[in-house]
């Protein structure tokens, strides 16, 4: 294997260990919501404390500066379909 190999290869887990830990976060999110739902918490409040929770997390670790410029990605985000979980592909 020669150092670019390597290089590709070592890329290559890495990504997939960020994709397991995302999809594994997910799992955990998902947990909660469900919990919360089942305790009787309205999903509106739910999807409300979510996002305050995450926005803050972000805000803590990168400043509000940068999550300012995440969010104004959001709306063209949304629109194109990007957090529809049970949209049609043509």
């Amino acid at each position: 294997m020669t150092n670019d190999e390597y290089g590709d290869f070592v890329t290559e887990v890495e990504y997939a260990e960020d994709e397991d830990i995302r999809r594994a976060a997910l799992g955990f999110i998902s947990d909660a919501w469900a919990e919360a739902v089942a305790c009787g918490v309205d999903t509106d409040a739910v999807a409300h404390a979510a996002m305050f929770t995450a926005l803050a997390d972000l805000v803590a670790t990168y400043g509000e500066d940068a999550v300012a410029k995440l969010a104004e990605g959001l709306p063209e985000r949304i629109q194109r379909g990007d957090y529809t979980v049970n949209r049609v592909l043509q």
